[in-house]
């Protein structure tokens, strides 16, 4: 069997040795005679399971007590909906960054749903190249929170900063604190990061946490209280928080192996401060590369090129499908942006080794020389 270098944005490359311990569990998890994927979730033994990655998670983030951390179903998109439900019940409106289609859905989930919605900032007058400065947000008088996206996947621009203050939000004109809700799908654990400056942070699994089907919530105890008042029971914060995430059957084993990407992260990697080291170099690397280059380009402001999705095109679109055929021959596999904005994107997830990297800047400076 040969395992070849995986790009893809989504679902996205799992550690090797995460996937060779499921493997070798697959059929009979610690003598037990049956898979994971058998277990009733109420089970002592996958209970452990649920706790034991919960546990972890809370060390590798430094997660204070006073926020609950939810394994929920329905991908980060369904967070779209259940963050108005769960935070305009007491009125007000929701306050959106636009920087990105991620974002973009996000605030026209809450339109849908007929909450109101304010514009608080947007790159689309750099056509998604720069992030908006801290000074440019403009909260609504009104606002109840403000919802952003850290990193957008598909165009590659990531946030250099968070648009918050010390208390955990920011201030609207009258003094009080706004709640910052943030989109972290595609960062999460990437590097160390101070959740004590959210109210709400979700993240879908398949980037940098598992395989799809699983979504992480951490919400503040204090916002836990704030749902609508007509809004499902599956949709409910501090039901699901009560129900330690288990009101109905979870996603048992994705939930298992996002525990097991923990301990990789923890005792393989050395946890996420020796991970963010990693992931700086692997893109500096690549960053490097294109900026060299006179085939490949990177549009993106410098201070807002994410880490996680490097897009890039060549000189000559006429190029990318020879491009594209040969990296897959090289066994780079999953270079194809976004089918919204063309191009190429190489996604550089905690699992996608150095090694990696160092291969497809091989295979494009080689490409280059033939090609370009």
């Amino acid at each position: 069997m040969t395992r070849h270098y995986n790009f893809c944005a989504g679902p996205a490359a799992l550690p090797a040795p995460v996937l060779e311990r499921a493997r070798d569990e697959l059929l009979d998890y610690q003598g037990r005679g049956l898979s994971v994927m058998e277990m009733s979730h109420r089970s002592p033994e996958f209970v452990a399971i649920a706790k034991q990655a919960e546990a972890d998670l809370r060390e590798l983030l430094a997660v204070p007590d006073d926020y609950r951390v939810l394994f929920l179903q329905g991908g980060a998109s369904l967070q779209f909906s259940m963050v108005p439900m769960n935070l305009l019940g007491n009125g007000g409106s929701a306050n959106f960054l636009y920087t990105g289609i991620w974002g973009k859905k996000a605030l026209a989930e809450a339109k849908k749903l007929g909450f109101a919605t304010h514009l608080a900032g947007s790159s689309e007058a750099s056509r998604h190249t720069e992030a908006p400065q801290r000074a440019d947000i403009e909260l609504a008088a009104d606002a109840a929170y403000l919802h952003y996206t850290a990193n957008e996947t598909i165009g590659g621009l990531e946030f250099d900063y968070v648009p918050g203050d010390e208390e955990g939000g920011l201030h609207r004109d009258d003094g009080k604190v706004v709640p910052l809700v943030c989109d972290l799908s595609s960062s999460i654990l990437s590097g160390p990061l101070d959740v004590s400056k959210f109210g709400v942070i979700y993240a879908g699994a398949q980037k940098n946490i598992g395989p799809a089907g699983l979504t992480l919530v951490l919400v503040r105890d204090d916002l836990l209280d704030r749902r609508c008042e007509r809004i499902p029971g599956l949709f409910e914060y501090r039901a699901m928080a009560e129900a330690g995430s288990m009101i109905n059957t979870p996603p048992t084993f994705a939930w298992y192996l996002a525990g097991l990407v923990f301990q990789w992260l923890k005792r393989d990697i050395g946890g996420l401060e020796a991970m963010d080291a990693i992931n700086s170099r692997k893109a500096a690397k690549l960053y490097a590369a294109i900026d060299g280059s006179g085939l490949f380009s990177n549009p993106i402001a410098l201070r807002n090129r994410s880490r996680m999705n490097v897009p890039f095109v060549l000189a000559d679109e006429r190029l990318d499908k020879p491009f594209l055929a040969e990296a897959e021959e090289a066994g780079l596999l999953n270079l194809k942006g976004h089918r919204s904005v063309g191009g190429m994107r190489a996604s550089l997830y905690n699992a996608v080794p150095e090694a990696a990297v160092d291969a497809l800047i091989d295979f494009m400076a080689d490409f280059e020389k033939r090609r370009g």
